[in-house]
């Protein structure tokens, strides 16, 4: 398997760099990656990741021996990233009977993350779904067996160090079975730890939603894409990045009547709902219950720092590591001048997460909501100039 020829190769070239054995060459290549019983050969067993599922697929890319065709080496977390789309914004309230959510997402979204990942990467990447509980563990447990990590939806709270009934774990979400140790399968969620569940629980989680159930992906070969073919990529996904934050239509598959909560577009519209103390659709009129205020900060300052639907910086400091490694492909020089903004971008976002004060009385938050709204000022303006430096830099 292509797998086990990467991990070889590597366990070989270490051989002839130090003279060491090729059992010795190898101890020493599993203990710098904290190899644990059972894993996929050459699969890492620690370290967090930056942008969630980014991150996730890099490591099954680089375990798979896939390389990126410019640099010669393992596709970076910052170019998965930003082929999957990188950066972009929406913000959505919610008003239930006992709680109102507060959603901003800064990746990407509503378009397909993690199927524009998996297409522009160039790999062969063999994906499968099927309603039997019992031939998908065996599908899992072929390409387990073969030396591949695969990833597999599950819906979060199903899973069992969660196993919770919450809304806010409802989700379901891409994670790692890096491999089998006896029975129990290890399993990666990007949190820094390999995780473990038996087959049923992860049986149960992958089953819980419809739409995911059964889902599996593992990496087949590296397939043939050629640095030409990655530069193309790049441009089409820095066009599409540019566009939806500049864009003043609603997403593809949006209702127009929500155009307003996506891209530059949207941050406005959040700027001047933080100001309203007016109306009901005012933050100041939304939150001024304690027991909705506390919730909704709690919820916002996760979103705006955790790897899932944003980042440290709103994933922009991420961003502009991919546009300078992707200045480095032939014809796209000025996207490194355009990196420049958007690292001063994620310092402004970073400012921005900071005034999100979880503990914040009710009393407070119109006063919260307009340093919010005054910082976010800042930021519409930067967005807006960096947003249209993206787009000529690809025309």
């Amino acid at each position: 398997m292509i797998q086990q020829k990467h991990f070889k190769s590597r366990v070989r070239e270490r051989m002839q760099k130090t003279g060491e054995s090729y059992s010795t060459a190898r101890m020493r290549i599993d203990a710098s990656r904290g190899s644990v019983p059972g894993l996929a050969p050459g699969y890492p067993s620690r370290n967090a990741v930056s942008q969630y599922d980014a991150g996730l697929w890099q490591r099954v890319l680089d375990q798979s021996g896939v390389e990126n065709p410019v640099a010669s080496r393992p596709f970076s977390e910052a170019m998965l990233a930003g082929l999957a789309g990188g950066i972009g914004f929406m913000v959505f309230t919610f008003e239930y009977k006992t709680v109102t959510t507060a959603t901003v997402v800064t990746r990407f979204h509503p378009g397909p993350y993690v199927k524009n990942l998996i297409e522009r990467c160039g790999a062969d990447i063999v994906q499968e779904s099927t309603t039997s509980a019992s031939l998908a563990q065996s599908k899992l447990d072929l390409a387990l067996a073969g030396g591949s990590a695969v990833v597999v939806k599950a819906t979060r709270g199903a899973l069992p160090w969660f196993a919770t009934e919450a809304l806010e774990f409802s989700d379901s979400v891409d994670v790692v079975v890096a491999g089998n140790d006896g029975g129990s399968y290890l399993i990666d969620d990007g949190g820094g730890t390999l995780r473990r569940a038996d087959a049923a629980e992860l049986a149960s989680a992958r089953a819980r939603r419809k739409a995911d159930k059964h889902w599996q992906a593992h990496v087949a070969g590296p397939g043939g894409l050629t640095a030409e073919g990655l530069g193309s990529r790049i441009r089409l996904a820095v066009a599409e990045t540019a566009l939806g934050l500049l864009g003043e239509d609603a997403p593809a598959g949006i209702p127009d009547r929500f155009s307003g909560n996506f891209g530059i577009p949207g941050m406005r519209t959040w700027a001047g709902r933080l100001r309203d103390v007016r109306t009901k659709k005012g933050w100041t009129t939304m939150f001024q219950e304690e027991k909705r205020l506390r919730p909704a900060l709690g919820q916002l300052r996760t979103f705006l720092d955790a790897s899932g639907w944003g980042g440290p910086g709103a994933l922009r400091p991420l961003y502009a590591e991919f546009l300078e490694e992707a200045a480095g492909t032939k014809g796209l020089g000025g996207l490194g001048r355009v990196s420049t903004q958007y690292r001063a971008l994620g310092a402004r976002w970073a400012a921005l997460a900071q005034l999100v004060d979880v503990s914040c009385p009710a009393d407070q938050r119109t006063a919260l909501f307009g340093s919010m709204a005054a910082a976010l000022d800042g930021i519409i303006e930067a967005e807006e100039t960096a947003g249209r430096a993206l787009a000529e830099a690809v025309r």
